[in-house]
């Protein structure tokens, strides 16, 4: 017989789930923004994600890439996301 041993500690702090602020799967018409930092291939990891996400869920996808991972996104970016978006993912990439 095999057993595993669970290396994890015992810890004190209840979980607490993760709960998204809408429901992507409610089949309301949701646009969600995909913002990439700049690194290389932050875009692109966020094209996938999107691809994934619009496929379960029907959502619509726009993206925008900041274009330098050292700045904060621009008033522009941020003012055409809140416009158009009901939700956004942000991510960078290596």
């Amino acid at each position: 017989m095999i057993e595993f041993h669970d290396p994890r500690a015992p810890t004190e702090v209840a979980v607490t789930p993760y709960l998204l602020g809408i429901d992507l799967e409610s089949g309301k018409d949701f646009t969600v923004g995909f913002l990439a930092n700049g690194f290389p291939d932050s875009d692109v990891f966020l094209q996938e994600v999107a691809t994934a996400l619009t496929k379960r869920t029907g959502v619509k996808a726009k993206h925008w890439n900041k274009g330098n991972a050292s700045i904060p996104a621009s008033p522009k970016i941020l003012d055409e996301i809140k416009a158009s978006c009901q939700a956004v993912i942000a991510a960078y990439g290596h």
